[in-house]
C-alpha cells in the first residue's frame, strides 16, 4: 500500500473513533417502509426518539428501537464513566439503503408468472453529543 493511501486509512481510523453509530444489514423489510419510522426520528434527542418507536404501531419501529439502543450501548462503550443525560445525545442521522432483492414468481393465468420482489434493506444510525458541537464552535 502506498504512503498516501496509508495515510487516508489512518485518517479515516481516527475519525471512525469519534463517530457513534450501529447498522443493521439485510433487514427484511422494504426500504420505503422503514425510511417513514427513520424519517420520525431524525433529529430527535436519544430518550424522545426511543418513546416514539415504542409506542409507534409500525413493524419497522421495533427494528429500529432494537437499532438505536444497540447505538447508544456503543456510545457508551466508547465514552466510559460519562453519563448519558448529560451529554444531551442526539440522533444525527439514519441512513435506509435498499439491500439485496429475492426475486421469486407467482403464477398467472394463461401460462404467464408475475415477479414478486421481496426487498430487503440496510440501516445505520448515528448518534452525536450537543456538547461536543458547542466545544468544537467555540
Amino acid at each position: 500500500m502506498g504512503s498516501r493511501k496509508h495515510d487516508r486509512a489512518q485518517l479515516s481510523q481516527e475519525e471512525r473513533k469519534n463517530q457513534y453509530f450501529a447498522s443493521l444489514k439485510n433487514n427484511p423489510t422494504s426500504p420505503r417502509k422503514m425510511r417513514l419510522v427513520a424519517d420520525m426520528i431524525r433529529g430527535q434527542e436519544v430518550n424522545r426518539a426511543l418513546n416514539i418507536l415504542h409506542f409507534h404501531p409500525k413493524e419497522a419501529s421495533a427494528k429500529m428501537e432494537k437499532l438505536l439502543m444497540s447505538a447508544i450501548a456503543n456510545w457508551q462503550a466508547k465514552n466510559e464513566g460519562v453519563r448519558i443525560e448529560d451529554t444531551n445525545l442526539y440522533v444525527k442521522d439514519v441512513f435506509v439503503d435498499s439491500g439485496r432483492v429475492l426475486k421469486r414468481l407467482r403464477p398467472a393465468p394463461q401460462g404467464r408468472a408475475h415477479r414478486i420482489r421481496k426487498r430487503s434493506n440496510h440501516v445505520t444510525i448515528y448518534l452525536e453529543s450537543k456538547k461536543q458541537e458547542e466545544k468544537t464552535d467555540a
